[in-house]
């Protein structure tokens, strides 16, 4: 972790404030959770319960299956702190970071925003996890907009390394900045994105899902042979090499043409190539062979670049089981 501990404040202690919890305590935060919801003194007693023993649950997991000694469950747990809504006053008082995670309802979200503003120091950075709400809409709900982003982390929040930063244009850049730093101190790994529905993996995730979805409902395949080809392929091959990286590694004249034959052969617009495609053909930037695409390789080692990929491919055939020797 980089600099000192940032004590954290988690708005909201369902799913994703007890994921988020367990993230920043395992990387040396205190966290205070904060029961977003009036209750007596016996129903948040229990509510508290019931969130610090998933947490303790979720550590043991991990713990048993060899990511880290057991002996470090209780001082993970000791950072963290889970108040009432009528404590969280003195509780946010000293916190110079909230994350609210309470239910994807803009009254939910109206309701959380506005506490925040009452009760967190006049300097503390606030981010909503939501996935529905952008950032440029939400901006309007709190009175420090320039001190306000979206933070999106994918469930398990503890376990995804990958947080969608969304700030709005009313967003200081150095909020934005800190939040990142806070993020990559915490072991995550942090991408920022324009307040655009869906961000960047739901927003792929969805359009792969449904497609997958149809290739079952059309009889293509089993569902268990689509999982299969996922899991062997499609997914196997985007463990080591991101998307975009992908249309280089291969050339996107192969996408151009693939693109053109999928929607011409089965008369859907979903399968044409957008326009950046069109222009990098146009223009030659078709990848590693030319050496320019979406990324430029100008002055790079490509033959060190393939081999650091290939040897990440065969340590993913390593960890799925799927390396053998030759047959002599």
């Amino acid at each position: 972790m980089s600099g000192a501990p940032a004590r954290i404040a988690c708005i909201g202690a369902g799913r994703m404030g007890r994921g988020m919890a367990h993230a920043f305590a395992y990387a040396g935060h205190d966290v205070v959770l904060v029961d977003a919801k009036p209750r007596d003194a016996e129903a948040h007693a229990a509510l508290a319960a019931e969130a610090l023993g998933e947490i303790r649950a979720s550590l043991g997991q991990l713990a048993g299956l060899g990511a880290f000694e057991a002996a470090a469950i209780e001082p993970i747990m000791a950072r963290i702190r889970v108040v009432a809504l009528d404590d969280a006053a003195a509780a946010l008082a000293d916190c110079p970071f909230v994350f609210e995670g309470v239910p994807e309802t803009r009254e939910a979200k109206a309701s959380a925003l506005a506490l925040i503003d009452a009760i967190a120091r006049p300097d503390a950075i606030v981010a909503s996890t939501t996935s529905t709400f952008l950032s440029t809409d939400l901006a309007g709900l709190t009175a420090r907009p320039d001190r306000f982003l979206n933070a999106h982390w994918l469930n398990p929040a503890y376990l995804v390394p990958l947080v969608e930063v969304s700030p709005s244009p009313a967003t200081d850049p150095a909020v934005t900045a800190a939040m990142l730093r806070l993020l990559e101190g915490a072991g995550k790994m942090p991408v920022v994105c324009a307040a655009s529905p869906g961000y960047i993996v739901p927003r792929i995730q969805a359009l792969a899902m449904n497609e997958a979805a149809r290739l079952v409902e059309e009889g293509v395949a089993t569902a268990e042979d689509v999982d299969k080809a996922v899991l062997y392929g499609f997914g196997f091959r985007f463990a080591v090499l991101g998307l975009i990286e992908f249309i280089d590694w291969g050339g996107g004249d192969i996408l151009y043409y693939a693109s053109r034959y999928m929607r011409q052969a089965t008369g859907e617009e979903r399968f044409a190539a957008p326009a950046v495609i069109e222009r990098n053909m146009a223009e030659g930037r078709i990848g590693l062979k030319t050496g320019r695409g979406f990324y430029d390789y100008a002055g790079r080692d490509l033959d060190a670049y393939r081999r650091e990929r290939l040897g990440a491919f065969l340590a993913m055939l390593g960890h799925l089981g799927l390396t053998r020797p030759p047959v002599l």
